[in-house]
């Protein structure tokens, strides 16, 4: 059996309908996998329903309403990309703050595809080096962060990639950085 680096770590997972279903099904299911609790954090009510690469794709059930989620009460975040979902998620002063409060806390946050709009809106952006669907270049430049064009990139506490192809160096890039900020989080607690 594997180790469950992650016990006990609990990851919110910022959707909205339109998000890429691959860039939540896969990230997620590593995560389960090493332990964490993941929940699907929505301001959308029962379900959410995916885009699928060129088209709608399954539905999900939504874990807990975004108006009675806290930052405080998770350790990490996932915010999957797809086009509707973060260009939504942005303009919902809600997602922002949620979003915003995870990086005021210095909690790690994973982005993937167009998921760093919903991180430009959140502050978070800013004087870190991170990767993006191409078209969001100019965008993180504006927001005055460095873009690169690279599979996965880790900048204090953010890990971000530009598109489905990277999702298995993603998704190495994120359980490295969760499993290290949880064992971080544990040395703390036991003091």
């Amino acid at each position: 059996m594997a180790t469950k680096t992650l016990d006990g770590l609990q990851v919110a997972i910022l959707v909205t309908d339109g998000f890429e279903q691959v860039e939540m099904t896969e990230p997620r299911k590593v995560l389960d996998a090493a332990g964490a609790r993941t929940r699907l954090v929505s301001p959308k009510e029962g379900q959410v329903k995916v885009w699928n690469f060129t088209e709608w794709g399954d539905s999900f059930p939504v874990d807990m309403q975004l108006d009675q989620a806290r930052s405080e009460d998770f350790n990490a975040l996932l915010l999957p990309g797809g086009v509707i979902n973060p260009d939504t998620l942005r303009t919902l002063s809600a997602a922002v703050a949620f979003v915003k409060g995870f990086f005021d806390a210095g909690k790690p946050v994973a982005s993937i595809c167009h998921g760093p709009w919903t991180v430009i809106e959140a502050g978070g952006a800013r004087g870190r080096r991170l990767t993006s669907w191409p078209s969001l270049r100019t965008d993180l430049q504006n927001a005055e962060a460095q873009w690169v064009d690279e599979e996965a990139v880790v900048d204090h506490g953010l890990v971000t990639s530009r598109n489905p192809d990277d999702i298995p160096a993603f998704n190495k890039a994120v359980i490295a950085l969760f499993e290290r900020e949880h064992a971080q989080a544990r040395q703390v607690a036991a003091q």
